[in-house]
């Protein structure tokens, strides 16, 4: 308990920290939050765009859709708001012999890692995820009780530990090919199949977005619970058992990188 408390006491101090630091620029700092709103309110644009042509996508309303695109932001906000730091370990701090600093301090690795930058972009994901559920509640497509309510908390946590957890196992494999960012990128890219329903895609990209690199649990998957009353044990307890199975695996090979890091030297 004491350790947990002065876990606490440390990422406050560091994140303050850091939140001084991008504050000196504060042009720069709200650009480029407006930059990442509009990313993501293209994203929505584009779905209209889609439904002026196409009245359902297999099956599937744009309301109901909203919801999912909506759902599957939130996870991925809350990883990118606390963890964007691992995209840095996957790129520059293991060739470059940056991860040295964190050899040399008596604390936990990752926990280093993630404390040392927040990233406010993050804010557009959360935001325009938030008023996409918000405005699909207002639709009256989906229920709206307490199970409902804790049931969704506990999907986004799991969905942001899928998100952190896959990030961390690419980015781990870069204490061996030493620059594992372009590895990283590729399968962070297939965040985007997240945000639709797999149906419409094929029997191929089904398989790799459900059980390689399972992106469809943090928002269609448990997405359908709610909104087509599906089992939550085989939706949501689904997700959860994956998220803790992902980030036991991520871990044990981030901190058994640890122990191959080889300083870059002079």
């Amino acid at each position: 308990m004491n350790k947990m408390k002065r876990y606490c006491r440390l990422y406050k101090v560091l994140v303050s920290q850091f939140l001084k630091t991008i504050m000196q620029s504060k042009v720069d700092f709200f650009m480029g939050l407006l930059g990442f709103f509009f990313t993501q309110i293209m994203g929505i644009v584009f779905l209209y765009l889609v439904f002026e042509q196409i009245p359902s996508l297999q099956g599937w309303t744009l309301d109901q859709l909203i919801f999912i695109y909506g759902f599957a932001q939130i996870p991925r906000g809350i990883d990118h708001l606390l963890t964007d730091n691992i995209w840095l370990v996957s790129y520059w701090l293991v060739i470059d012999g940056d991860f040295d600093r964190y050899m040399l301090r008596p604390m936990n690795l990752f926990f280093q890692v993630i404390c040392e930058k927040l990233q406010p972009d993050a804010l557009g994901e959360l935001v325009i995820g938030m008023i996409l559920v918000v405005i699909s509640l207002s639709k009256g497509i989906l229920a709206v009780d307490i199970v409902h309510v804790l049931l969704f908390l506990v999907s986004m946590i799991a969905g942001a530990v899928i998100y952190t957890s896959v990030k961390l196992f690419f980015a781990s494999l870069a204490f061996w090919v030493k620059q594992s960012g372009p590895f990283l990128q590729v399968a962070y890219e297939l965040t985007n199949f997240a945000k639709y329903p797999t149906e419409i895609y094929s029997r191929a990209v089904r398989f790799m977005i459900t059980w390689v690199i399972p992106f469809a649990f943090v928002a269609y998957l448990p997405a359908s619970y709610f909104l087509m009353k599906r089992d939550a044990l085989s939706t949501i307890g689904v997700e959860c058992v994956i998220a803790v199975v992902l980030w036991i695996v991520s871990y044990s090979l981030f901190m058994y990188g640890t122990t191959k890091y080889e300083s870059a030297g002079n």
